[in-house]
């Protein structure tokens, strides 16, 4: 009922402002499981938090000395060079190994489905079980890879022990269990492509590596990309894989920059100074997320 001498408001703007307060609810709800936290790690970096010394929990008297205390940290700088390599490898290999597999997958045949239904098994598994099966498959003893290398005559030695190969080895059981990912994603932008200049390349005479290389990539290309990124964020929360397979060693050679945290927070009480890595972090997962978001962005307007 509109009264005489009021304006009606447009039923959409009506609309409008019943949903947004419909959203209230789950906003105050997000806030608190992320935006308070988040809120608490920050203001506990700014601190010398130290368990052992309960009264360090509110001293802001040198609120930037932890992140000062980084730049001078040589087993911090070798924990960002370990997730370097880490990361590269790992977005390499598993965009290299899901593009393979969407390849073979591509085509139009009876065994697509099952095939890559079986693919899909690795992805959901918790991580976990698939550090405790790549542990076992890398332990000399019981390993049946090492019996098989060995009855044919190319014994080698623990791949986890070594400080040349501990590293490697996790990235090839985080490739094992992370692939899919990249393959569904280049699988789907596969069949994206148009037919058209398939065709016209192949009246041409290009080869099967010529159209794919020339006409199939440039167009995957852009999903590729994002895949990747996905895949450098991913490789951030390898923790799991490294807390079964190699804790951290040996040595320092798998102590990835989260478990450095791990090790300054529940190993030597350094809250305060595992906070402020944490949230450098946090900060490079969310520039990382927001180059995401611009590529996805430009390749949608691209696409339509």
């Amino acid at each position: 009922m509109v009264y005489p001498g009021a304006v009606a408001q447009p039923w959409t703007e009506r609309r409008d402002r019943e949903l947004v307060w419909g959203l209230v609810p789950a906003l105050i709800m997000l806030a608190s499981l992320t935006a308070g936290p988040i809120a608490y790690l920050w203001l506990t970096s700014l601190t010398p938090l130290n368990l052992a010394q309960p009264a360090t929990q509110w001293n802001f008297d040198q609120p930037l000395a932890n992140y000062a205390s980084m730049f001078g940290d040589p087993r911090f700088a070798n924990s960002v060079v370990v997730q370097v390599k880490l990361s590269i490898a790992s977005v390499v290999l598993q965009l290299l190994c899901g593009l393979g597999v969407a390849l073979l997958l591509h085509p139009n045949t009876k065994i697509r489905t099952v095939a890559r239904s079986g693919m899909l098994v690795p992805m959901v598994l918790p991580p976990i079980v698939v550090g405790i099966t790549w542990l076992a498959l890398f332990t000399v003893d019981i390993s049946p890879i090492h019996r098989l290398f060995a009855w044919i005559g190319l014994p080698f030695g623990p791949l986890l022990t070594n400080p040349s190969t501990a590293l490697w080895a996790v990235v090839f059981a985080g490739t094992w269990q992370h692939f899919p990912f990249a393959m569904l994603m280049s699988l789907a932008a596969l069949q994206m492509v148009p037919e058209g200049p398939i065709e016209a390349a192949r009246i041409d005479g290009a080869s099967r590596f010529q159209v794919f290389w020339h006409v199939r990539l440039p167009f995957i290309a852009p999903t590729l990309v994002v895949a990747g990124l996905f895949i450098l964020i991913d490789s951030v929360k390898a923790f799991p894989l490294l807390y079964i397979m190699t804790d951290g060693g040996p040595g320092e050679v798998t102590e990835v920059t989260n478990y450095y945290v791990y090790r300054q927070v529940f190993t030597f009480s350094l809250w305060g100074y595992g906070s402020a890595i944490a949230v450098l972090m946090m900060i490079a997962v969310f520039l990382l997320s927001y180059l995401i978001d611009r590529i996805t962005r430009r390749n949608d307007g691209a696409w339509a």
